[in-house]
């Protein structure tokens, strides 16, 4: 796992839960490198004295605050610990919500905790609690002195502590033209919705993350082992089709869309739910022949 990069306690009422925090996140995709285009010799980030041009070790940099007079005051993060010990060592829960209520927008990274030396009986039993509740914590946290909105999420036997957006970081949606909200809302035919809905369904399957996995990157050394193959020629055929042209998006394609789509991801069985999909599309066959023979 690492080391934890942040150490403190989960603090809800008169309850302290002392824990270590640690990264959730792996990056599994491809690193790339900076090149200089004309040579390919490596671009690199250099940290150095702008006012001398000398480089410098990274424990020769602090974190300062310009001033309106051109000062500047340096406060180091021992500091800020030393001055907030409760802010900075604190998991401080404000409330309990239910899950369904935080958009998904807000979500910003996750971190593990891990109970720290007999405190794994409290850790327990807060967990316990709000799955119980079926409700998560929404809390303040300090990490890297910057404070964290976040939400305590009881995940399996561990409480995972996800950071989230502050209100004032998101964008208004003023500006955006969506039906409902700058357009008209589009009228819709109820077999288009029953359509819709069966193909929901038919979709729909239990949540399970190891189904998923990150295939680009598969994708792109695939591309770099075709490109070392062909001598790093201009030229490289394509590893995949190119999306094909839509349809316009008029009733009548959005419902042979839909009939064609429950076609294709249904699973191979017999039954009422098969048959009752061709009746749909059939249906829909018909009243698209109706529509074009009226006048």
């Amino acid at each position: 796992m690492g080391r934890a990069i942040w150490k403190g306690a989960i603090s809800f009422g008169l309850v302290h839960i002392p824990v270590a925090v640690y990264p959730a996140e792996q990056d599994s995709g491809i690193d790339f490198d900076w090149l200089d285009r004309r040579s390919l010799d490596p671009v690199g980030y250099k940290r150095y004295n702008k006012r001398t041009g000398k480089d410098l070790k990274p424990e020769d940099i602090v974190k300062g605050v310009k001033q309106p007079d051109g000062d500047y005051v340096v406060v180091a993060e021992d500091e800020i610990k030393a001055a907030f010990p409760a802010s900075t060592q604190t998991i401080e829960i404000d409330a309990f919500v239910k899950a369904s209520e935080i958009p998904l927008t807000v979500f910003e990274r996750p971190y593990y905790t891990e109970p720290a030396a007999k405190a794994e009986r409290v850790y327990a039993l807060l967990r316990a609690a709000m799955s119980d509740a079926d409700v998560v914590a929404i809390a303040r946290v300090v990490m890297h002195t910057k404070e964290h909105l976040a939400v305590l999420v009881p995940s399996g036997p561990m409480l995972v502590l996800n950071t989230i957006r502050w209100a004032s970081e998101l964008r208004p949606t003023d500006g955006l033209k969506i039906p409902g909200q700058g357009l008209p809302t589009p009228a819709l035919k109820p077999t288009e919705r029953k359509m819709a809905a069966q193909l929901v369904a038919e979709m729909t399957s239990a949540w399970k993350p190891s189904n998923y996995t990150e295939r680009f990157s598969t994708s792109i050394r695939a591309l770099i082992k075709k490109k070392v193959a062909a001598g790093d020629a201009q030229h490289v055929e394509p590893l995949e089709a190119a999306p094909g042209e839509r349809a316009p998006s008029n009733v009548v394609d959005l419902t042979e869309l839909l009939a064609q789509s429950l076609a294709g991801h249904r699973p191979a069985r017999a039954g009422a739910a098969t048959t009752g999909a061709k009746r749909t599309h059939q249906r829909a066959v018909r009243e698209r022949g109706r529509a074009r023979a009226r006048p």
